[in-house]
């Protein structure tokens, strides 16, 4: 990827790094562990962004 990237490419990309995080243990404790983990998980390498 280019070291210059628009604005708005940016911007995408730091929205998809903030939903990698895994789930707070409030919600797990609150959903009694039916939820258990975050369904939109991506690594990196296996798993790439499509239209950024």
């Amino acid at each position: 990827m280019a070291h210059y990237k628009h604005v708005a490419r940016k911007l995408r990309l730091a929205k998809k790094t903030k939903q990698i995080r895994a789930l707070p243990a409030w919600v797990i404790l609150k959903t009694r562990r039916r939820v258990t983990r975050n369904p939109v998980v991506r690594h990196w390498r296996r798993q790439k962004i499509k239209n950024v």
